[in-house]
């Protein structure tokens, strides 16, 4: 059984390109523009991983991680920030939230699908 993934940014071509990279290794891949409908999602689907920007719409990456790390069958899950924000004190925010990895876009997508792999396997 192939493992999902769960890929939130507001950025349309963003998304479209991590799905791209993940489906094409085999991966299930479901997209959110945003960190409120990555959240409805996240409730609505088993997910192996989620994949998420910083800087969106309606709800950040940050408070994204925090409402996850809260809900039952998210509170060891792998959370990756991918997000062009790449500064020591958002990375010590990051990781306070409760995020297992962080990955700066723009991203190279054969480092993705390594980071991926060793996380979710």
């Amino acid at each position: 059984m192939s493992k999902t993934v769960l890929a939130v940014d507001d950025s349309a071509s963003i998304r479209n390109m991590v799905a791209f990279t993940l489906k094409s290794a085999g991966y299930e891949v479901i997209e959110a523009a945003d960190g409120q409908e990555g959240l409805e999602k996240a409730k609505a689907n088993k997910v192996n991983l989620v994949l998420t920007d910083q800087n969106m719409p309606r709800m950040d990456g940050l408070t994204l991680v925090k409402h996850l790390r809260a809900m039952p069958g998210y509170s060891a899950a792998p959370i990756l920030m991918l997000t062009t924000e790449s500064s020591d004190d958002m990375k010590a925010k990051g990781r306070a939230a409760g995020a297992t990895g962080w990955l700066v876009k723009p991203f190279d997508p054969p480092r993705l699908l390594e980071v991926v792999r060793k996380v979710i396997g």
